[in-house]
C-alpha cells in the first residue's frame, strides 16, 4: 500500500535506533564542519607558511589511509557504535589538546602534526564503522531513505558550516572554533550510547590478516564494486586537481570568474546534492549503479566550460548539475553496497573502497599543480573533463555495473 508522500520519505525515522544515530551523526556534522577551517587558520596563526599547513594536512591523510584497512577489521569485530564512541573519546583529547596549546600560546606546527596523525588514526576506524552501522540500523525498505536523509545533512552542513566556523574563527579564533567542536562530540556519545544493536555477527578466533584476506576476497569477488574504485582512483585524482587546483588558480588570475564567483559555484555544487536528497528521499533509485555513474559522469560538464568559459552563470549551473549528479551516485553507491556485501564484513570492504578511491588524490593535488604550470589551464581542463566523463562512463559497459537492481521486493514494498 502506497503511504502519504511524507510518511515515505521520512520512513527510516521511524526506527529508534536510526533515529539516535541521526541526531548523533548531525550533531557531528554541524560542528566537525568547521573543523578544516580552525585547524587551517590555526596553522597560520602559528607560522604564515603554506608548506606548514600541507604539513598538517598532509600528517591526517596520510595517517588515515595507513590505519583504514586496519579500521575495517575492527568495525567487523566490536560493537560499531561502541568504536565510534571510544573514536570521539580520542578526537575530543586531540581536538581539546590543540585548542589548550593555542589558547597557552605554545602550539607549535610539529606538535599540529603529531595530534593530526592521531585524528587522522581514529577517522580510520569511525568511516568504516559509520557506514557498516547504517543496515543494522533500519529495515531494506527504508535503506535507501536513511543514507538520503544522512546526505541531506551532510550537504547541508557543506553549504552552511563553512560560513559559521569563518565567522566564529574571525571573531572568536579558531581555538574556540575547536572547542565547539568538541564539545560536538562530547554530545554525540552518550546520544550514540541509546543505539542498541546485537552483537557482531564476526565469529572471533582469527587473526587480524586472515581478516584482511578475507575482506579483500568479498572485495575482489565483486567485478562492479572493484570495477567503480579503480575508475574512481582516476575520477578523483582528476576531481581534487581540477576543482581544487585549478579552479581556485583560475578564479584567482580570470576576472570572469573571480574569487567570490568561485565560491557561488562550490556553493551551487552543495545546493545540487541537497536537492537530489530531497528527491532520492520520495523517488526510488532502481538502477543504483548505472544512474550514479551516469550522474558522476556530470562533472566533467564544469571542468570543460571552467576550462572553456569560466562564466559565473555558466558554472554555478553546470556545478548544481554535477553536484546532483554526484548525489545519485553516493546514495546508489551506498545500497550496492549494503544490500550486495554481508554485514559482517562490509566495514572491510568499505575500508577497501576508501583506500582504493582516495589513495591517489594526494598525487592528483600535486600533479595538476605541475601540469598548470606546463602547459595551457584551458587544454589541461578540457582534456580533463573528456577523460573523467570516459572513465565515467567507460564502467557501465561491465554487465554487473549496468545490470545491478535492487533486491527483490523492496522496491514493491515501497509502493
Amino acid at each position: 500500500m502506497r503511504g502519504r508522500p511524507m510518511n515515505r520519505g521520512l520512513a527510516a525515522m521511524k526506527d529508534r535506533n536510526f533515529r539516535w544515530f541521526f541526531l548523533a551523526r548531525a550533531i557531528t556534522m554541524i560542528t566537525g564542519s568547521m573543523s578544516s577551517i580552525a585547524l587551517a587558520f590555526a596553522v597560520l596563526e602559528i607560522d604564515n607558511d603554506a608548506r606548514s599547513l600541507s604539513f598538517v594536512l598532509a600528517a591526517f591523510t596520510i595517517s588515515n589511509i595507513v590505519f583504514l584497512l586496519f579500521g575495517g577489521v575492527v568495525a567487523d569485530r566490536l560493537p560499531r557504535a561502541l568504536i565510534i564512541q571510544t573514536c570521539y573519546v580520542i578526537d575530543i583529547l586531540t581536538i581539546g589538546a590543540m585548542a589548550a596549546l593555542l589558547f597557552t600560546g605554545t602550539a607549535t606546527i610539529p606538535l599540529l602534526v603529531v595530534l593530526s596523525i592521531v585524528n587522522g588514526a581514529s577517522s580510520a576506524f569511525v568511516l568504516p564503522a559509520m557506514q557498516g552501522i547504517i543496515p543494522q540500523l533500519t529495515t531494506p525498505e527504508n535503506l535507501q531513505q536513511a543514507n538520503a536523509m544522512l546526505s541531506f545533512v551532510r550537504s547541508a552542513v557543506t553549504i552552511g558550516g563553512p560560513v559559521i566556523a569563518g565567522i566564529l574563527v574571525a571573531t572568536a579564533g579558531p581555538a574556540w572554533a575547536m572547542v565547539v567542536q568538541a564539545l560536538g562530540w562530547l554530545l554525540a556519545i552518550p546520544v550514540l550510547a541509546l543505539v542498541k544493536l546485537p552483537p557482531p555477527g564476526h565469529a572471533g578466533g582469527t587473526t587480524m590478516f586472515h581478516d584482511l584476506r578475507v575482506g579483500w576476497h568479498e572485495f575482489w569477488s565483486r567485478s562492479w564494486l572493484w570495477t567503480v574504485v579503480l575508475a574512481f582512483m582516476v575520477m578523483n585524482a582528476i576531481h581534487v586537481g581540477t576543482w581544487g587546483v585549478v579552479g581556485p588558480y583560475i578564479a584567482k588570475n580570470n576576472d570572469l570568474l573571480g574569487i567570490a564567483g568561485w565560491g557561488w559555484v562550490v556553493s551551487a555544487e552543495g545546493v545540487g546534492v541537497l536537492l537530489m536528497t530531497l528527491i532520492l528521499l520520495w523517488f526510488p533509485l532502481k538502477r543504483p549503479l548505472r544512474y550514479g555513474m551516469i550522474g558522476m559522469a556530470a562533472f566533467a560538464i564544469p571542468v570543460t566550460v571552467l576550462g572553456v568559459h569560466p562564466a559565473v552563470v555558466l558554472l554555478v549551473i553546470a556545478a548544481f548539475i554535477a553536484g546532483a549528479g554526484a548525489e545519485v551516485f553516493s546514495t546508489g553507491w551506498n545500497l550496492a553496497m549494503m544490500e550486495n556485501v554481508p554485514g559482517d564484513k562490509l566495514s572491510r570492504v568499505y575500508s577497501y573502497d576508501m583506500l582504493g578511491s582516495w589513495v591517489v588524490m594526494p598525487i592528483g593535488t600535486l600533479l595538476f599543480g605541475w601540469l598548470i604550470t606546463q602547459a595551457d589551464a584551458a587544454t589541461v581542463l578540457v582534456a580533463s573533463g573528456i577523460v573523467y566523463a570516459v572513465v565515467a562512463l567507460v564502467t557501465l559497459f561491465v554487465p554487473s555495473v549496468w545490470r545491478m537492481g535492487r533486491p527483490a521486493g523492496i522496491l514493491s514494498a515501497r509502493g
